[in-house]
């Protein structure tokens, strides 16, 4: 079992730059965790909401600055 307090102690922003860390390499070795069906079917649809009306997305930056600003 790995020992999180250390990880825990840090700074909210220093936890945040771990976790995107860990995400970003969970990202990279995407074959190691495949999708069940039912994500995929998921995926799938929003894809094609997205590419149906482009401009209902909103892009990464966006998303994540009115995120952290709640």
């Amino acid at each position: 079992m790995i020992d999180l307090r250390p990880i825990l102690e840090l700074p909210v922003s220093e936890r945040l730059r771990v976790l995107e860390e860990i995400w970003d390499s969970l990202a990279a070795d995407v074959d190691a965790a495949p999708l069940s069906e039912e994500v995929k079917q998921e995926l799938d649809l929003r894809l094609a909401e997205l590419e149906a009306d482009p401009n209902s997305g909103v892009p990464w930056e966006e998303a994540r600055k009115r995120y952290f600003e709640r």
